[in-house]
């Protein structure tokens, strides 16, 4: 259990939120949310004694146990892996080393035997004998193979020390648990491990994700910073979202009578917990249906940008063809060969492979930017293709201010027009003129996205269109290209954004490709899909 009581936090003049009062409580998860710049890394920092708090306090129960997953990956390099988990519970290790050393002891003293005695009895009572096993089983799970279980960390990759940590964090089931986006470098498969895993959490956790489904599957709470204020609702993100986004209509409609809109309000929670209770996954979210009425419920007050995309026509029957298509690095990789697919009127297309510089590769060579490739690939002639590429950093290297910016893009450069567009990404006042250089990562998506609309094209290329973005941006973005009258050919790691908008599957390997009409949901599920990846990917 966590107790945060009159909690506030200033940096300068600029205060982040105040007068934040909350219980957390054992048996939830509860998933932050709010814009980028909220605080919502900030409120995890306070309660894990990163950063103290300007006042207010923070107290947990009486004996209990508070584990972080830690994001420096060079922090344990000098030690084993199966070291570096068990350090996560460090009242248990410390008794570890201090028995170990006593053992160590040449000159070994009656004192000692009453003190390692003491500390075995410790060791045992906290499952010490176990520990090494239970490391190793967490580990297994998170994609950690045996034969790297006794290297030190700074022999792994970046992927595998993630990996690592996170296993650290989780290790010994802590009291209290605080999750900054973990799964962040996680494939799939990893993904729903730790999903299941979270869904049978008996303690407190708190998680900071811009991964919807993960939050969805995990979360009984959300936590919303949101203009300074930090407030606490029952249920996961979809409840939150489409809730709130109820509630908003429902304020802008005045004829509604109030006994009227609490009846669509109980309707709705009705309808949403019939859907949850029917899920695969609902051991977190059946807890979390006892918890929804219709008191907690508000209208958001949250900005979403206006991301529109309007077909100048509609694609005709012939989109694309690829042929024979294959990409080697020069080191020899082989990405991908022997890609053969047409795409069809109304396909939506997810890419996958297990090395992600396939998918950025294959866009690069349909949009004309790599002509080092075999194969062919062919678009028709009612085609226009608008493309987000992974990398925009060659766009930014400019002292540009943004309304110039966009401009370069644009047939009409009339302020007005650009700043309407500018708008509609939440580019406000002064901030139209600011340089494009000095743009954050999601300001710098945002105005990609203006450029794409700009376009009016009928085909979107996205390269993990979720990088970078908050929720808000993802959501708009989401809720945009499932309406939208085109085709769309993306790779993303969003699994969420992936089984709304896509009702294509195709995958990309070094002997052919995976090419199936599908939920995504059961595709990453199929047995016989492992099977012919297993395969192809040998």
């Amino acid at each position: 259990m966590i107790t945060v009581s009159n909690l506030a936090i200033q940096f300068g003049k600029r205060v982040l939120f105040s007068d934040v009062n909350l219980k957390f409580t054992s048996g939830n998860c509860y998933g932050v949310i709010g814009a980028n710049g909220a605080g919502k890394s900030t409120l995890i920092r306070m309660l894990s004694g990163d950063l103290d708090p300007t006042r207010g306090t923070i107290q947990f129960g009486p004996g209990e146990r508070l584990s972080v997953l830690k994001q420096d990956h060079f922090e344990f390099d000098e030690y084993t892996v199966l070291d570096t988990v068990m350090m996560g519970h460090d009242v248990l290790w410390k008794i570890k080393e201090e028995k170990d050393n006593i053992y160590l002891k040449e000159d070994f003293s009656d004192a000692d035997g009453i003190r390692a005695s003491e500390l075995e009895d410790k060791f045992a009572q906290l499952n010490g004998w176990n520990a090494e096993s239970d490391a190793a089983s967490l580990l297994s799970g998170l994609g950690i193979k045996e034969d790297l279980h006794y290297q030190l960390m700074k022999e792994l990759s970046g992927m595998e020390k993630v990996r690592v940590l996170l296993a650290r964090a989780l290790f010994g089931k802590p009291d209290n648990l605080l999750l900054d986006e973990p799964t962040n470098d996680l494939d799939v498969d990893t993904v729903m491990w730790l999903e299941n895993y979270l869904a049978n959490y008996e303690n407190t956790v708190l998680v900071v994700s811009h991964d919807r489904h993960f939050l969805d599957a995990v979360s009984t709470h959300t936590v919303d910073i949101d203009f300074g204020k930090v407030q606490l609702f029952a249920g996961n993100y979809s409840f939150w979202y489409e809730s709130s986004q109820l509630a908003l209509r429902q304020q802008q409609n005045q004829n509604k009578k109030a006994d009227e809109k609490r009846k669509e309000l109980e309707e709705f929670i009705r309808r949403f917990s019939a859907n949850v209770a029917k899920s695969k996954q609902a051991t977190s979210r059946k807890k979390m249906l006892e918890k929804l009425n219709v008191e907690e419920i508000q209208p958001s007050t949250r900005k979403y940008p206006g991301i529109i995309f309007t077909p100048e026509r509609e694609p005709g029957n012939m989109v694309l063809e690829v042929a024979g298509l294959g990409k080697t690095l020069e080191d020899g990789t082989v990405l991908f060969k022997d890609v053969n697919f047409n795409v069809e009127k109304n396909d939506k297309i997810i890419f996958l492979s297990r090395d992600p510089r396939a998918m950025t590769a294959f866009f690069e060579i349909i949009n004309g930017h790599d002509k080092h490739h075999e194969g062919t690939y062919n678009w028709g002639i009612t085609i226009t293709h608008a493309y987000l590429p992974l990398d925009n950093s060659e766009f930014f290297n400019t002292d540009l201010n943004l309304v110039d910016w966009l401009g370069q893009y644009s047939d009409d450069t009339l302020e007005s027009f650009i700043r309407g567009y500018l708008g509609k990404m939440l580019f406000t006042g002064e901030e139209i003129y600011k340089k494009a250089s000095v743009l954050s990562g999601g300001e710098k998506m945002r105005c990609m996205i203006s450029r794409m609309m700009l376009k009016n094209a009928n085909v979107m290329i996205l390269d993990s269109p979720a990088n970078h973005l908050d929720l808000e941006s993802i959501q708009a973005f989401n809720n945009t290209l499932v309406n939208f009258k085109g085709n769309v050919l993306m790779s993303s790691h969003d699994r969420e954004f992936i089984q709304t908008v896509c009702n294509r599957i195709i995958e990309l390997t070094p002997n052919g490709i995976i090419d199936k009409q599908m939920d995504y949901d059961d595709y990453v599920t199929s047995d016989e899909v492992k099977a012919v990846r297993e395969r192809l990917y040998k």
